[in-house]
């Protein structure tokens, strides 16, 4: 084979690589809209087919069912998460477990669908152990930085785990509708007092 065949070879796989990337992303992002806008029920390959303007069979080549694409939003929006804890880190001027807790807050209000992904429904996504994905690692990594100044000699991962419940049910119960609107801040002062 000759230099510039080997070329054009290589050029056309990676071209298939790069669309092939590209239609594995459109299915997950088209499974994000169709969730946020109606639900995780209405989310269904058949759906998903006609949205992205692909076949079914499409869909399976890059997904083995609806769960694998729910699993792919979570372990992204993880990585979303990740990033905007990490710019709540770095905030001056507030203390780090508010900004993240208010950052973290904000999340899971913005995007209750991709928060349901995440951390409500039952998705197969190992959590707390060293097989967990590196998006997963990396938003607990900004709740510990976040806890670390005012952990003193509790167990730090430990602090962070309830911190980090806190903020879920304060979430999960907000998105229910089960608090008051009005105690918003008040529930949250409360609870970063009680971790100093």
């Amino acid at each position: 084979m000759s230099s510039s065949a080997r070329f054009r070879a290589v050029t056309i796989q990676s071209r298939r690589e790069r669309e092939r990337a590209e239609r594995h992303q459109l299915i997950i992002d088209a499974a994000r809209e169709l969730a946020e806008a109606e639900g995780w029920d209405a989310v269904t390959t058949r759906r998903l087919a006609e949205k992205v303007e692909y076949s079914q069979p499409v869909l399976y080549s890059h997904f083995k069912n609806k769960d694998a694409i729910i699993r792919e939003v979570a372990i992204q929006g993880c990585g979303e998460l990740a990033e905007k804890l990490h710019e709540a880190n770095a905030l001056q001027g507030k203390s780090r477990p508010h900004a993240v807790a208010e950052a973290y807050l904000e999340f899971a209000r913005e995007r209750p669908a991709l928060y349901d992904a995440m951390f409500v429904r039952e998705v197969d996504i190992p959590f707390g152990t060293a097989d967990a994905p590196a998006e997963l690692r990396a938003a607990f990594a900004e709740l510990v930085a976040a806890v670390e100044p005012v952990a003193g000699d509790r167990d730090l991962e430990t602090l962070t785990e309830v911190f980090w419940s806190t903020l879920h049910g304060i979430a999960t119960l907000t998105h229910g509708k089960r608090l008051r609107p009005s105690h918003h801040l008040d529930r949250l002062d409360l609870v970063l007092s009680q971790g100093r």
